[in-house]
């Protein structure tokens, strides 16, 4: 189904010995092939309603640092949204912020099947045999949905560097905070910010955490923060030493 270099879906060190499970919806821009250039111009393909730019990067990094199974997706979200219901109106975007897309405007039912069989089912999977793998091997698993955003969404400035979003459970999102909080005290952290889980963005966190019963949380960071080597280590370490700390507070360790 997928051609050479096409997969829709990478899961890196899948062995990994970490306690935390990294997935990254939004890690890449890619548009295949027969998409063209989705009727958008080189600037609108690169910019943040493509992907979400530097999380990937951050990922990659807490991957080595933590030795953290990461699972990512290949493929833009202007093809399809994997943190999107398949019911969802915005799984398949023709309008994000103010930029219409044209390939994707009266989709056929055949087309928009072929995106969910082809891109999301996939990924989804994928993050569902890490899980089951982790699972039959009695290996406890927090899982970290990673994402960014830009500071000024519809003329609205966003003041944080990052936010934090809960699924049904907060337990270990309000960990994380107060760990992110001890580490840098003068860190203003978003709660349920730039979203909440009632703005329906959060899929892979509801689908993969809550449905599982297992600790999750999703983790926005703005981007301008990481969009350059420095400000990816440092928010790669920054996160590293919190999420080991909510879990050793969780844990009473």
């Amino acid at each position: 189904m997928h051609a050479a270099g096409e997969n829709p879906v990478l899961v890196s060190n899948a062995e990994g010995t970490s306690p935390f499970v990294l997935v990254c919806d939004h890690a890449s821009r890619r548009i295949p092939a027969r998409y063209g250039d989705m009727g958008l111009s080189e600037a609108e393909r690169v910019s943040h309603i493509a992907w979400d730019p530097g999380a990937l990067a951050v990922c990659q990094s807490l991957s080595t640092l933590l030795d953290a199974p990461l699972v990512e997706s290949t493929v833009s979200r202007l093809v399809i949204d994997a943190n999107r219901d398949l019911d969802a109106p915005d799984l398949i975007w023709t309008l994000s912020e103010a930029t219409h897309i044209p390939a994707n405007e009266g989709l056929s039912a055949q087309e928009r099947q072929f995106r969910i069989e082809t891109y999301h089912r996939p990924y989804h999977d994928a993050v569902e045999t890490v899980l089951n793998q982790r699972d039959a091997a009695g290996r406890e698993t927090t899982l970290v949905c990673m994402h960014s955003f830009t500071p000024v969404f519809l003329g609205q400035h966003r003041p944080w560097p990052i936010g934090l979003i809960h699924g049904k459970d907060l337990t270990f999102t309000r960990a994380l905070q107060g760990a992110l909080a001890a580490d840098d005290p003068s860190l203003n952290i978003g709660w349920n910010e730039p979203y909440a889980a009632l703005n329906g963005v959060t899929l892979t966190l509801e689908k993969h955490g809550d449905g599982r019963g297992i600790a999750a949380t999703m983790i926005e960071i703005r981007n301008d923060e990481i969009g350059t080597a420095a400000g990816v280590t440092l928010w790669a370490e920054r996160l590293a030493r919190s999420l080991e700390r909510a879990r050793q507070e969780i844990k009473g360790l």
